[in-house]
């Protein structure tokens, strides 16, 4: 049974951060040859003075846990700097360091990689997906740059789960379901066994502690029956290949608690019904000598049909290399034999991270490498526009389901999730490929887009340039994610109007589900705040984004579900003297409205007094303002989002200086504001804004723009409003022009 490294509760005492550095030390100097000790300990002692004042629930010094990362990524044999970036590896998150002064005294590659592993805290999300998703977007960005954030995140991540027996119930779950989705699959496709099984393990502990219990007391119970099993049986292999004059070395285990758990709820078994709990690794020295060893097995034992897999000809997309195969011995209980290198049990125990481990001379990831996690910034490229949910569903599919291994006509190996079909085989050779398929051979016999592929197949995709393009219902038909995400954008790019209809008619249907009417939707209080909510900046842009798939009407519908519910409980929770505070603003607003009007603003107090407009903020009817009295120059009115007044209030002899103003009735004069447009740098840029601008009627003052020198251009207009709702509505005409990224007004 695997060794359990879960922690209970008052179950040892607290850590001594010096012993700890002292065993890490020492592991330093086995698995790291030429390590700077006196670096990792200056580290050591920069996170110790930083973490000073924090414990763990445990009630350790907070410094135990980086010091138990360390400890992780020496197991690794990663290098030096991975060891000084696991010593540091929370200071930017939780404690006054910044990657300045990670830079200044470690050097930029171990401050780069501590920034990877830290989590965007500082930023405000909508939902709880959306953070999740950036943050992991931001790791595997980091990652595709230095596999090494990774490798500290995980280790990170495998210390936290041993030491989950102090946190609360309700973290337990949701950093174990986390640990499941995400870190598990990713060291599975990192090819890191080892941790894989253990943190799906202590997953699995807290996700389903009564199944998790029940497997390991069976184990327990079976457990001496088992050991005579395998000693029997390891026995007679070694005897059977040394008499052949094969040297090798064999290992026995029981498979690990969740893998048990997983073939018991796919199979509908019961524990007593699973026989092949126990597996035998054979290591030898060449891989001819993995076939030789393959055929004695044969020969000695009853193979299983179907259950023979070679992926020593064709490895695994993360590297992992060995001869399968599962036989049934002579008492009836069947076992699985791997048969593999040296070279191969390495890169199968430590995945990636063999690549520090068993080459001497390597400091991070060197030429040459960068193929190998190529499949990181794939991954990346295809899931920019995609929003939480979506990101999470094609994560798990491209990174960590199980696949199928086809070929091209040339002989070529693609790997695709399993239930792939040829429209995702087409796009896993190109964008240009999916978009112009008409059609699919696989064994040279046409075959429909619905046929899934299997293990072998050889496939061969026809193109026309007077293909059509994708449909949408290809989104339902294609498994990957990768393909999923070049569709949809190809759909946006070539189908906004038609993608605006059929978005409309979704977003309809699921209102009229909901219950909801459009007229609730469409009313000031919920509609821009559901644009931003789901970062939008028109309602045509949400609707199209329904269209072509980049969001869901679901989603949508929920946004504005949650607004109303929270919109319904304050008005719960208003109090009378919420009442009586609105009835005096009203009384304030009619005794102002008697008030002679400047420019169109009414001054609490003041009549026929000088008012200017702030240039840090051009603020336009419908704007939230606010008055300053200056010295000399009257009132000066903001918006209430004016950065200048947010610093300014906080300021205890400038606060006194602000005062109520509000907007007259029935304003006809005209205030000029300013835009700026982020866009992508192309040709025509500047006309197409202006021919917006002049189908508006909008009175500009001026236009300029801009190219950046790195793909983009930036304009910014100068322009005349009556009011905040015409301003708008420039906005969001604005954003809809081609390559067109943002538009925001001066001053926020």
């Amino acid at each position: 049974m695997p060794e359990s490294k879960i922690e209970r509760k008052n179950a040892a005492p607290v850590q001594d951060p010096e012993a700890m550095y002292a065993a890490l030390e020492q592991k330093v100097r086995q698995n790291v040859p030429g390590a700077n000790l006196e670096r990792i300990r200056a580290a050591y002692e920069c996170a110790a003075a930083a973490h000073a004042p924090q414990k763990r629930k445990d009630g350790s010094p907070y410094v135990t846990h980086v010091l138990a990362a360390a400890d992780i990524a020496a197991d690794m044999g990663l290098d030096e700097d991975s060891i000084v970036s696991a010593l540091l590896h929370d200071c930017i998150e939780d404690t006054p360091l910044t990657y300045q002064d990670i830079a200044r005294q470690f050097g930029s590659t171990v401050a780069d990689i501590v920034d990877g592993v830290t989590k965007l805290t500082r930023v405000q999300y909508t939902s709880k997906e959306d953070e999740q998703m950036e943050n992991m977007r931001k790791m595997l960005m980091a990652m595709s740059k230095d596999i090494r954030v990774i490798l500290i995140k995980i280790a990170d991540r495998l210390h936290n789960m041993r030491t989950m027996a102090y946190q609360t119930p309700e973290k337990q779950r949701s950093k174990s379901l986390e640990t499941m989705e995400i870190y598990a699959p990713i060291a599975h496709r990192l090819g890191m066994q080892r941790v894989k099984w253990e943190l799906e393990d202590l997953s699995l502990l807290y996700l389903d502690p009564v199944g998790y219990q029940a497997i390991t007391d069976n184990l327990a119970r079976r457990k001496d029956s088992l050991d005579a099993f395998m000693a029997s049986v390891g026995e007679r292999i070694q005897q059977r290949l040394g008499e052949w004059g094969i040297h090798c070395t064999i290992y026995s285990r029981l498979k690990h608690v969740y893998s048990i758990y997983r073939k018991m709820y796919s199979q509908r078994l019961g524990l007593d019904e699973i026989f092949d709990l126990c597996a035998f690794r054979v290591i030898v020295d060449t891989i001819p000598d993995c076939y030789n060893v393959l055929g004695h097995i044969h020969d000695m034992f009853k193979p299983v049909p179907g259950r023979f897999k070679d992926y020593i000809s064709t490895p695994k997309p993360n590297g992992y290399q060995s001869v399968h195969t599962t036989v049934i011995g002579t008492e009836g209980i069947p076992f699985e034999v791997q048969i593999r290198t040296w070279e191969m049990h390495r890169t199968a125990e430590y995945g990636v991270a063999a690549h520090w481990k068993y080459k001497s001379g390597t400091a991070g990831v060197r030429t040459g490498d960068e193929e190998k996690f190529a499949w990181v910034r794939r991954l990346l490229e295809t899931q920019q526009e995609t929003d939480a949910t979506d990101f999470f569903h094609d994560l798990k599919i491209d990174m960590f389901a199980d696949e199928v291994f086809v070929f091209t006509p040339q002989g070529d190996v693609i790997n695709l999730p399993s239930g792939a079909t040829p429209i995702d085989f087409a796009y896993s050779i190109h964008s240009a490929v999916g978009n112009h398929m008409i059609g699919a051979k696989v064994n040279g016999r046409i075959v429909p887009f619905t046929h899934v592929l299997q293990n072998g197949d050889i496939v061969e995709i026809q193109t026309s340039k007077a293909a059509p393009g994708p449909s949408r219902d290809w989104l339902t038909i294609c498994k990957s994610g990768t393909a999923r995400t070049k569709i949809k954008q190809w759909l946006k790019k070539e189908r906004r109007e038609e993608n605006i209809l059929h978005g409309k008619e979704m977003f309809e249907a699921e209102l009229k589900r909901a219950g909801i009417p459009m007229s609730t939707v469409m009313s000031d209080e919920i509609l821009p705040i559901l644009l931003k909510r789901v970062a939008v900046t028109s309602f045509d842009d949400l609707l199209a984004a329904i269209g072509y798939g980049g969001m869901t009407a679901t989603r949508a519908v929920n946004r504005i579900k949650d607004e109303l519910i929270k919109a319904q409980r304050q008005e719960q929770h208003r109090t009378a003297l919420d009442r009586l505070a609105e009835a005096a603003e009203r009384r304030t607003q009619q005794d102002q409205k008697q008030q002679k009007a400047i420019h169109g603003v009414l001054v609490e107090g003041l009549d026929n007094c000088l008012v200017k407009f702030s240039r840090c903020c051009s603020p336009v009817p419908g704007d939230e303002i606010v008055g300053f009295i200056t010295r000399g120059y009257g009132v000066s009115v903001h918006r209430k989002d004016c950065p200048n007044y947010l610093s300014s209030i906080q300021d205890p002899q400038e606060a006194g200086r602000w005062i109520r103003v509000s907007w007259a009735e029935n304003i006809t004069d005209t205030y000029i504001t300013t835009l700026y447009i982020q866009a992508t740098e192309r040709g025509g840029l500047v006309m197409d804004i202006a021919t917006v601008l002049s189908s508006l009627n909008a009175k500009v003052r001026s236009l300029s723009a801009r190219d950046t020198g790195t793909g983009s251009s930036t304009a910014t207009v100068t322009l005349e409003v009556h009011s905040l709702a015409e301003l708008r509505t420039i906005m969001g005409k604005l954003s809809a022009v081609q390559g067109v990224s943002e538009v925001n007004r001066f001053g926020g």
